[in-house]
């Protein structure tokens, strides 16, 4: 077989693929949700509010405290949100800087990326010592066995199952 026959069916292979990936992204349906929280994209609709509803349900929250958690989601979402801007600008930054031969900045970059996802799990931590707080006496024990499964809840992927039980 000779080196352009080789090539002309390397080629039209390569065309098929990339039709065939370009096909496959038209068809695929867009989220109903402009803007999902962090963590919530790779749910179903129905399934964004189960985190919430598990943790009212598991710290049998009143309707006063359901109130309060509703606050503190909005306020932890809007922090998460900006600080997903920043990262989403900075990773653009970084990328961009491939197209230059040199590797200034690059390093800023990365660590600016580092500090912006400190900043995510500090908020995420910051989050539920607020829930916490809502907590009545009763529910603390409660609260303390959920912090055992809390890690899931903001866990990026697939969700095999809740975390074994000490």
């Amino acid at each position: 077989m000779s080196k352009i026959k080789l090539l002309t069916i390397a080629v039209i292979g390569l065309l098929v693929v990339n039709i065939g990936i370009i096909g496959y992204l038209m068809m695929k349906k867009k989220p109903t949700d402009s803007n999902p929280p962090m963590g919530m994209e790779r749910r179903p609709p129905g399934m964004r509010e189960r985190p919430k509803k598990i943790i009212a349900d598991r710290l049998h929250f009143d309707k006063e405290q359901i109130a309060q958690y509703d606050d503190l989601i909005k306020e932890h979402q809007a922090a998460i949100q900006q600080l997903d801007d920043s990262i989403r600008i900075a990773k653009n930054n970084l990328y961009r800087s491939l197209a230059t031969t040199s590797l200034i900045g690059r390093d800023s970059l990365v660590a600016t990326l580092g500090t912006f996802q400190k900043q995510i799990e500090i908020i995420h931590y910051e989050h539920f010592a607020a829930l916490k707080k809502i907590c009545k006496p009763g529910q603390l024990n409660d609260f303390n066995e959920l912090t055992k499964e809390l890690a899931r809840f903001f866990a990026p992927g697939k969700k095999e199952g809740p975390p074994p039980r000490d």
